[in-house]
């Protein structure tokens, strides 16, 4: 399979009336109400490309939670935007999505071919593709089938404080709820063959399986994010693919030689670095 090229990757500027973009176009934000939070990527995704978000803000009082997948539809040609990525979306055809909850997100091998709601059977322990809990820094890929994603943005990371290292494990070991603040979560299309491709959802660097299968690869297919309910704001993760640049190189071999982001303190290193390390 080719190697998926870097891009900066954006929402698109067709989403949901409730939606505010900022003018990087990488976050999205639900203004008012729970509903006409639709999203989608400004560009079509490659085979084997991740579109990765973090749940930066949420908002008490909503039953529900983000909800993500793909969609052959491009969204200029959308006379309105859906309210609902589920059903509404849903029921135009040519879309999967899947509703992101606080438990039960992985899927067993022989779900359904259309994307729903999450919430089945709990697919077994130990699938290949899994997070295995590591130190600091855990195995560099992701390897879904045969689309492998470096790992480095894949977990989410609390913000630098005096517990960070004991949530970073938590990410890590996905033993939060995929729901909380900081969570990344990721869909991709993996091709299987003939024209068609198995859609995957990655909750903080953990394959949850194979979501929706047999989606015809025909029509360019559009990453779809709602930002539903308790989900207030999201932010777009860039992944890095190729080569990692000499500024990553630096940052990933002082991680690697640490406990965890807060003893970064204990080092004689300048204080910039220091920062730039711990929030990435």
């Amino acid at each position: 399979m080719a190697a998926v090229e870097d891009r900066f990757l954006q929402f698109h500027p067709v989403h949901g009336l409730n939606v505010r973009l900022d003018p990087s176009g990488t976050q999205a934000t639900r203004v008012e109400s729970f509903a006409h939070g639709v999203c989608f990527s400004k560009q079509p995704l490659a085979p084997g490309e991740i579109f990765l978000i973090e749940i930066e803000d949420k908002e008490l009082g909503w039953c529900g939670h983000l909800r993500i997948g793909l969609t052959a539809h491009d969204p200029c040609s959308l006379e309105t935007v859906p309210e609902y990525s589920l059903p509404d979306l849903v029921n135009l055809g040519d879309s999967w999505v899947f509703a992101i909850t606080r438990n039960h997100n992985k899927v067993v091998e022989e779900a359904g071919e259309a994307g729903g709601e999450a919430g089945g059977r709990v697919e077994a322990e130990g699938t290949e593709g899994s997070s295995v809990p590591g130190t600091f820094f855990t195995k560099s890929h992701l390897h879904i089938q045969n689309v492998c994603i470096p790992r480095d943005k894949l977990v989410g990371r609390s913000r630098p404080g005096r517990f960070s290292h004991i949530l970073d494990d938590l990410y890590k070991t996905n033993a939060l709820p995929p729901t909380a603040r900081r969570s990344r979560i990721g869909v991709l299309f993996v091709p299987r063959g003939q024209g068609r491709a198995d859609m995957h959802i990655v909750i903080n660097g953990e394959d949850m399986g194979a979501s929706a299968k047999n989606i015809p690869t025909q029509r360019p297919l559009y990453a779809v994010v709602d930002v539903f309910a308790a989900t207030k704001c999201v932010q777009i993760v860039q992944v890095e693919y190729g080569f990692s640049s000499l500024q990553t190189l630096c940052r990933k071999t002082i991680q690697k030689h640490i406990v965890h982001r807060m003893a970064l303190d204990w080092l004689e290193l300048p204080e910039l670095l220091k920062n730039y390390c711990k929030y990435e």
